[in-house]
């Protein structure tokens, strides 16, 4: 569990860490990291692998507007010389061999680049493509940080730990793995003075939730037992209480019997303490009555001993006529939650109490305890007249409420006709801020901060949504959570990170003021997200297309001094040769302008293999982004990444509509799907065709969802430009969607159509939802089409691919449809994802005759 190590382990992890020098065989010609297996085999022209293009000699310069974006001022635009994980080419104090720690003062220093071996064009067999889809799939993401309590050593100085958690892909396995590892920080209040790994990483196994106690003393640990097979048991839920030493409880839920399953999920899960450290409190499933047939026959009675009078075991009655009541639940991956109920625990007493006073009209979910732990605040979202999917929709009617544990009533905090989520406390508990948006409409919005005084009682909008981005301005929150821990130690300010067009950045906001000042704006081009804050102490990932996520760490500086913030990488994660890419902005010709909302301008991400002398102009696979009102960012994704390294060029198009580019970006697109992101799509992709040296001849399409959508538009309204096509879960009939999705105001509002519950679209809105699909354009595609299906998919259910499946059969296009039991919208499951990947790239080997 995280928390303080003792002194003496201390001083062995500093001696080692001092003492230790890097030894691997292979350098990475930019930041000194290590490449081993498929990697090596693979080669590059000169350039820098993190951040960009680089001119070869004798090439020629960089087409303009790929050499990045408009820098905003402060922001420097060298990719060449600024690698995420660039190490001191000696050793130096503070760096240890066995996991990247450095010195603050070592991690600024940087050597010159190297020419990397060149590329070659397309990998030739399905062996080498699954070596090295196993290669970058090692990489493990970063999930979770949490840090201990501040120590101070017999010297003076101040160190505390980091325990975070990542996660792995495990091909041979089948699963992903999470794992931990920890650091220690030494740190002077103002900066970081020396950090580094302790110890070695261990895999965590069936936790499902954990949580630290406020004073780092206690941990709880929501953890899932799987049953004996042989006597047929289910699966137990326990929660268990650990300190420093060893586990002091370990509660059995399942025999308890309360309630259903605890939701370990992030939508309406939480596990919190206290402040007084005594209770814990928790989201689970409200306990149904059983049920049994009308015709259940029953077993006799037996007769009752005198050893049971004393203790008679009552059980509820079955209800008979209830088998087999539907039950709505919360659609795409919720499908297991219906009605969520808060639970507190008496760690002392083992106890637990399903609390009462919520509405019932009401789900509630990402609860906390009220200041004097008097009462619980939680979000409550409407189920009535009935559930709709809540994944990635941050647009459902909800409020926050705070329910009174002594007199049992409930009264809102906020407003009751908005969309509000991702309440945090203060550390001094006099403030609330949460995100709102309004409800309906797109499901991904610009969302408002708010603040709740639970003093005053008074409600005050922090930020507001921006209407347009602008660089060196404030870009506006587009983001599915705050940090955990979000608030700094003065109570006052507060950390987010948000996407700023086609990079995601770290804010840090003065509640008072509304004041906004980045905290990675003099840092390398990237996609940045906030693990936690803590003291003031502010840790990170950071990542970017070429550069798997490494771990950053900061102190927060003074209120107005924090432009100054100096970021310490702590894990290395070297970047993948052989990837050289760029961001560029377009803007759409003037008959294609929106008539409202004139001089919208948009981005796309061209990652593209390095280049040697004779390469060849290499194919060009376009991947338009699913949503549609979500965001490519500057940041690691394995298939892209992946496909590059196989030999392709990869287009990732932010057009109109994109999350990053301010709220009347977003509102431009509904009602014009199927045109105005169509049209943004192929602008793109002949931009980059007449401007970058790829094949015209060998172009494809990959795309899921809304990205899906696209794909199949452009199909059939562009049939000369793409030669293949692979498709995930695709929309291709938003009027047969409509009745059978989890999200059915999806259809209406991008359709550009009022969504009302009680409502049963006319012919003309029937019609009007067809003539945007991609089923209008069926009789002109030619390309080969490879469907990828999830079993399970509840937001764009399988049929709608089937759909376009016979269709292509009957008009005798070439296509292949992959069935995956088990997988959702996402096709997340690794096998899915794995053979999912392999099935794409032989696809695109096959029709674009690579």
């Amino acid at each position: 569990m995280p928390g303080a190590l003792p002194l003496n382990i201390v001083t062995v992890c500093v001696s080692a860490v001092l003492c230790a020098t890097r030894s691997d065989p292979v350098p990475c010609p930019t930041c000194q990291g290590r490449h081993s297996g498929a990697a090596q085999r693979l080669r590059s022209r000169t350039l820098d692998p993190c951040y960009g293009f680089k001119r070869g000699p004798g090439e020629e310069p960089v087409p303009p507007g790929w050499s990045g974006r408009r820098e905003p001022a402060g922001r420097s635009a060298d990719r060449t010389s600024r690698c995420p994980a660039a190490a001191p080419p000696a050793p130096t104090r503070g760096r240890h061999n066995a996991g990247g720690g450095r010195s603050a003062a070592a991690n600024g220093r940087r050597r010159s680049p190297q020419a990397p071996p060149p590329v070659p064009e397309v990998l030739p067999s399905a062996e080498e493509v699954a070596e090295l889809y196993r290669e970058l799939s090692r990489h493990p993401g970063l999930s979770t940080a949490c840090l201990g309590p501040d120590l101070t050593t017999q010297y003076g100085g101040k160190y505390c730990s980091l325990y975070t958690e990542w996660l792995q892909r495990d091909l041979a396995r089948a699963e992903n793995i999470k794992f931990c590892r920890q650091y220690l920080i030494f740190h002077d209040g103002a900066s970081i003075v020396y950090s580094g790994p302790a110890g070695t990483c261990s895999e965590i196994k069936d936790e499902l939730l954990s949580k630290e106690s406020p004073s780092g003393a206690l941990k709880a640990v929501l953890r899932k037992v799987p049953g004996k097979e042989k006597e047929k048991e289910k699966e137990k839920q326990f929660l268990e209480i650990w300190d420093q030493n060893s586990k002091v409880k370990s509660i059995d839920l399942t025999a308890l019997d309360k309630h259903s399953s605890v939701y370990d999920d992030d939508q309406f899960g939480c596990l919190a303490w206290s402040h007084s450290e005594t209770h814990l409190l928790y989201v689970a499933e409200k306990k149904r009555p059983k049920a049994e047939s009308f015709f259940q026959s029953k077993a006799p009675e037996l007769g009752t001993s005198s050893e049971d009078v004393g203790h008679p075991k009552k059980e509820d009655a079955p209800l008979k006529g209830v088998q087999f009541v539907y039950h709505e639940d919360w659609g795409e991956t919720l499908s297991t939650r219906s009605v969520p109920v808060l639970c507190v625990l008496d760690i002392e007493g083992s106890s637990i109490s399903v609390l009462e006073g919520i509405p019932e009209h009401l789900s509630p979910g990402q609860a906390f305890w009220s200041p004097g732990d008097t009462g619980v605040v939680f979000v409550g979202w409407w189920h009535e007249p009935f559930r709709l999917g809540l994944r990635h929709c941050t647009n459902r009617r909800s409020a926050l409420f705070y329910v009174d544990l002594t007199g049992g009533r409930c009264e809102p905090l906020s407003e009751d006709t908005r969309a509000v989520w991702s309440p945090r406390l203060s550390p001094d508990c006099c403030r609330i801020v949460y995100l709102e948006n309004e409800a309906l409409g797109p499901h991904q919005q610009c969302s408002r901060l708010r603040m709740y005084d639970w003093y005053t009682k008074h409600t005050s909008t922090v930020l507001e949504a921006v209407p347009r981005q602008a660089w060196g301005t404030f870009p506006g929150i587009y983001c599915s959570a705050l940090p955990g821990l979000c608030w700094a130690a003065d109570s006052r300010r507060l950390v987010l990170d948000t996407a700023q067009r086609s990079q995601q950045d770290v804010f840090v906001v003065d509640t008072v003021t509304g004041a906004t000042t980045s905290l990675t704006a003099d840092t390398p081009q990237g996609s940045w997200s906030v693990l936690t804050i803590d003291r003031d102490i502010l840790v990170a990932r950071f990542s970017t297309p070429s550069c798997p996520p490494t771990l950053r760490v900061a102190v927060l500086p003074g209120a107005g001094q924090e432009a100054q913030a100096r970021w310490v990488c702590l894990q290395d994660a070297p970047p993948v040769p052989g990837i050289s890419w760029g961001i560029r902005t377009l803007q759409p010709p003037p008959e294609q302008e929106h008539p409202q909302y004139g001089g919208l301008d948009f981005d796309a991400i061209l990652l593209r293999p390095s280049e040697g002398p004779s390469t060849q102009k290499p194919p060009l696979v376009v991947m338009p982004h699913g949503g549609p009102h979500s965001v490519f960012t500057a940041g690691w994704m394995l298939y892209p990444a992946a496909l590059c390294r196989v030999g392709f060029a990869v287009l990732l198009v932010n057009y109109r509509g994109s999350l990053g580019f301010g709220q009347d970006s977003v509102a431009s697109l509904p009602g014009n799907v199927g045109t105005q992101d169509v049209r943004d799509v192929q602008l793109c992709v002949e931009r980059v065709l007449q401007e970058e040296p790829l094949d015209a001849g060998r172009v494809a399409l990959v795309g899921g969802s809304h990205g899906g959508f696209l794909a199949c538009h452009l199909l059939g309204q562009f049939p000369d430009t793409y030669h293949a096509c692979v498709v995930r879960n695709p929309v291709v009939n938003i009027a047969s969607m409509v009745a059978s999705t989890d999200i059915p105001d999806w259809c209406l509002t991008e359709t550009g159509l009022p969504y009302v519950p009680d409502a049963v679209p006319d012919p003309a809105q029937w019609t009007e939802m067809l003539l945007k699909s991609p089923m209008r354009y069926i009789d002109r595609v030619r390309a080969p089409v490879l469907l990828m299906l999830g079993e399970d998919d509840r937001r764009v259910p399988p049929k709608q691919g089937l759909e376009y499946y016979r269709a292509l059969k009957a008009r005798g296009v070439p296509t292949r449809l992959l069935w995956y039991p088990g997988n959702n919208h996402a096709l997340a499951g690794v096998e899915a994802e794995a053979d999912g990947f392999m099935n794409i790239v032989l696809w695109l080997l096959k029709h674009l005759q690579c």
